[in-house]
């Protein structure tokens, strides 16, 4: 993308929260590279920060200014929306076990986040990474294709799944501030994103919870992306004209089928004992878990549902 197609210009001031988890940090290096020189960065109190200071090491063209603070505090956010152009919303509570604690962490965070931007009136975009999780599969055949035309979750409250359930829901309410309050958006939704520094392999391509990997994914063709294939796409989601009220599902091409994945993981990470569970197994057994976690109040978390 040449820089005439941007809908800010460099030195205009842009806010990245979560800047400094997985996608975060490689989200600000693209950012860097793309020559923005007002990049502020927005982090927990008690995240480390030298990740982030090494970036702009060397670059006297840019500006990296790192926040601590509370997206539960208003005014945490106040201070760091001011004078923002695009705001990148990666922040969002993924080790939250209970759908309180999850909707708090990343439904009310959003909301106090886009009622601070909507007062300051400098915002042109803002961009929701959401999460492929919140996608139904429900009606969709074996084979099919999960794409943007695709049905979310119908119902969010008989999920156990936090996660799931507090990225619907904060879907929805930025949803309902573009419908009501007029604020320009786009939402993002990787897949199952993968690079350097990710060790863990995806649920959806099995569990190792009881020691022994079993194997869920069958023939299922994972939607991988690259961390840096996915950053990218999230930058330009922030700065292309003409895609307000969009919603993008970030993939790479040419994807692995859960078993391909697993046999290469093997190969070339390391070696390990899986066993297959066939798909009707698996879906069982999922049932089974989900049913679970629900009876004893999440005492197990809702690591596989059947969703």
């Amino acid at each position: 993308m040449t820089y005439d197609e941007s809908i800010i210009e460099k030195n205009d001031p842009v806010l990245v929260t979560g800047a400094g988890g997985f996608v975060g940090l490689r989200l600000v290096a693209d950012l860097i590279q793309r020559g923005f020189r007002d990049i502020r960065c927005f982090v927990r109190p008690t995240s480390g920060i030298e990740k982030l200071e090494s970036l702009a090491a060397g670059r006297q063209d840019s500006v990296l200014q790192i926040i601590k603070g509370n997206l539960l505090s208003k005014q945490d956010c106040a201070d760091a929306v001011r004078e923002v152009k695009v705001i990148y919303h990666l922040a969002a509570g993924t080790g939250q076990k209970s759908i309180p604690d999850a909707f708090m962490n990343s439904v009310v965070t959003t909301r106090n986040l886009v009622e601070a931007a909507l007062e300051e009136g400098c915002l042109r975009r803002f961009v929701n990474v959401s999460s492929f999780a919140v996608y139904s599969n429900i009606n969709v055949s074996k084979r099919g294709l999960l794409d943007e035309s695709c049905p979310v979750e119908p119902h969010p409250e008989q999920l156990t799944d936090a996660y799931c359930y507090a990225k619907l829901k904060q879907d929805e309410l930025v949803e309902e501030y573009a419908k009501n309050r007029g604020l320009r958006h786009v939402i993002v939704r990787p897949g199952s994103i993968f690079g350097p520094g990710k060790t863990q392999i995806t649920g959806r391509v099995g569990i190792d919870t009881f020691g022994v990997f079993l194997h869920i994914g069958g023939g299922n063709r994972i939607p991988f992306t690259h961390v840096d294939n996915c950053a990218d796409a999230i930058a330009l989601a922030g700065l292309v004209d003409g895609v307000e009220g969009e919603v993008f599902n970030v993939v790479d091409d040419d994807l692995p089928t859960s078993r391909d994945f697993l046999r290469l993981y093997k190969r070339q990470v390391r070696s390990f004992r899986s066993f297959y569970v066939p798909h009707a197994v698996s879906y069982v057994f999922c049932k089974l878990w989900e049913e679970y976690s629900t009876w004893s109040h999440g005492q197990l978390p809702p690591v596989l549902n059947s969703h």
